[in-house]
């Protein structure tokens, strides 16, 4: 006999409608693989009147998004409105109510994702979340479940599909960032205001919560050093392409002697490495585990049929629970462990700098990089004269040596302009 699991949803926008979509078509394939039948009861929106392209029993909709998660005849709860409020108070109510939740909200979760899991834990009931971050790639689940007994030391990706495709598009086009951005919006990858985007917000968000289920640690937003691609420029694109790597915006989540550390910022990946191939819209994320070594999940980060694929393998998953009387893995006890500074970080570095084209510049820059530890790589001179440009790459260094080492080549009577400052990741670490 199939048990019908009635699911109240808050928001029936791109996602929210993808979801009731997916729900409608593969109805039967989802009750012939979980045993179970999901019945969309009541959908929570703002606006009733609203012209949908989904097919919708009467009554379903209403505008009272509390009554949606405090109705006895509602088992799994779906969040897809996005933000933190009224999203975090309804998802309380629910919770508390004893009703699983399935959401996909990054910024809530990378915020308060401490009170909603104890509350999740008391309640005895389901808190998933797979769709919050790197859209329709299975990530928390792996690490979660598949990897919970495996000691992780780097999570790292590109986890923003409209940041890669801006640097995609700056890459093999030439277009200009502000070009790159226009087109981004033109197809929908970008909103109108790009800013969570383009200054790493977004990314950064998802950062706090892949840290925190891969190492177990209380990690906020607030917690991850964090710097967008506005500064990216063509220069930029055409030195890194001439160097052998690619221009991408990753965040990165690690574990050093029990301190962890999350990052967002644009970095140089070597062109034979994995994330160097990742183009457009797409997302992909690398784990390093000590016996596991490295995988790598590639997928759609973003939009409204991959974010519902996503949602519906969590709400399938809640459930079954559900109807078992049971509730799935728990993630288990997040610990305060030290957050490791930026500063304390190491990496390979990009260095540019504009010059004077005169006798003895670069033995006396050398020599400030000498003095701080930080030893280069390699070097080169692009211009002469007024145009004169050095390019030095470093061996790894700490991050502190190397904003020490800009700082006083900055103050140099031969330095006209420090040009660009990128990581270098994926290389000698």
């Amino acid at each position: 006999m199939t048990d019908v699991v009635r699911v109240g949803l808050l928001g029936c926008g791109n996602v929210g409608a993808a979801l009731v979509r997916l729900l409608d078509s593969n109805a039967d394939l989802i009750t012939q693989r979980s045993g179970v039948r999901l019945d969309v009861t009541r959908v929570a929106v703002h606006n009733v009147a609203k012209e949908r392209d989904v097919v919708l029993a009467p009554g379903v909709l209403t505008n009272d998004a509390d009554a949606v998660v405090s109705d006895p005849a509602v088992d799994v709860v779906v969040e897809v409105i996005g933000g933190v409020e009224p999203a975090r108070r309804l998802i309380l109510t629910a919770l508390k109510s004893g009703k699983s939740v399935v959401t996909a909200n990054k910024e809530l979760l990378a915020n308060f994702g401490e009170e909603l899991f104890d509350a999740a834990e008391t309640a005895g009931v389901d808190l998933l979340f797979e769709a919050s971050v790197a859209g329709g790639i299975p990530l928390m689940r792996p690490l979660r479940e598949s990897l919970a007994g495996e000691r992780i030391t780097r999570v790292m990706g590109i986890v923003n599909g409209t940041t890669n495709y801006v640097l995609t598009q700056m890459t093999e086009a030439g277009s200009s960032f502000s070009e790159a951005v226009a087109e981004a919006q033109d197809l929908g990858y970008a909103e109108r205001d790009p800013t969570a985007d383009v200054e790493g917000l977004d990314a950064a968000s998802k950062a706090a919560i892949i840290a925190s289920i891969a190492f177990g640690a209380r990690i906020v937003a607030g917690d991850v050093y964090r710097e967008g691609i506005t500064k990216i420029s063509a220069d930029d694109i055409a030195a890194a392409k001439e160097l052998g790597y690619v221009v991408k915006l990753l965040a990165v989540a690690e574990e050093h002697d029990g301190a962890v550390g999350a990052r967002v910022h644009p970095a140089m990946v070597p062109i034979d490495h994995p994330l160097a191939s990742v183009r457009g819209s797409y997302n992909a994320v690398f784990i390093e585990g000590e016996a596991v070594g490295q995988l790598m999940m590639l997928g759609r980060g973003a939009g409204g049929g991959p974010t519902a694929s996503a949602v519906l393998g969590d709400l399938i998953d809640a459930a079954k629970n559900v109807r078992a009387g049971a509730r799935g893995a728990t993630i288990g006890d997040l610990v305060r462990k030290p957050i490791r500074p930026i500063d304390e970080t190491a990496s390979q570095f990009y260095v540019s700098l504009d010059v004077a084209d005169q006798p003895g510049v670069l033995a006396t820059i050398a020599g400030v990089f000498g003095n701080h530890e930080v030893s280069i790589q390699s070097m080169q001179q692009k211009g002469q004269g007024e145009g004169a440009r050095l390019i030095f790459v470093t061996h790894l260094a700490r991050e502190a040596a190397l904003t020490a080492t800009i700082h006083e080549v900055r103050e140099l009577d031969v330095v006209v302009r420090i040009g660009s400052v990128l990581r270098v990741v994926g290389g000698e670490e």
